[in-house]
């Protein structure tokens, strides 16, 4: 096939504008939890999406390691947290949500045991009204989680 450099030079622009295109972009906002304790924690979230109250898990995460548990600008003021490490201790708290042992996404937080599930308090995270990114670090499940925003 023979090209001119014209035309290969059209075919080619657009392969070298993609990396500035890319760097261009704004970063991501998330929800993101690190786990600052000493154990593998696992962890479970729930908002509200507009109109429903969503519960998910589990995200397993060892000492040291961060993970985005909603991904893009937050769209909720309120999230709910609950996580258990691999000796028991928990990070709870008094909002009560829909969980299930094995990996989860429940719409509804009511009649969580009617419709086989379990019910979880977990701890509510304000995140602001214009927060675009938020995390959470867990530490020592006997004090509070901090939480910190963008």
């Amino acid at each position: 096939m023979n090209l001119s450099r014209k035309t290969l030079s059209s075919a080619l622009l657009p392969l070298l504008l993609a990396p500035a295109l890319l760097a261009a972009a704004p970063a991501s906002a998330d929800f993101r939890l690190c786990n600052m304790s000493e154990n593998r924690v696992s962890v479970a979230i729930a908002y509200t999406d507009g109109a429903n109250w969503v519960s998910e898990g589990w995200w397993n995460l060892k000492a040291g390691a961060c993970d985005n548990l909603v991904r893009g600008p937050l769209a909720a003021e309120f999230y709910y947290v609950y996580a258990m490490d691999e000796r028991g201790a928990e990070w709870k708290g008094k909002a009560f949500m829909c969980t299930a042992d094995h990996e989860f996404r429940i719409t509804g937080r009511q009649d969580c045991f009617v419709r086989g599930f379990d019910r979880t308090g977990f701890f509510e995270v304000d995140t602001g009204r214009d927060a675009r990114n938020w995390t959470v670090q867990l530490t020592d499940p006997t004090s509070s989680p901090e939480h910190s925003g963008p």
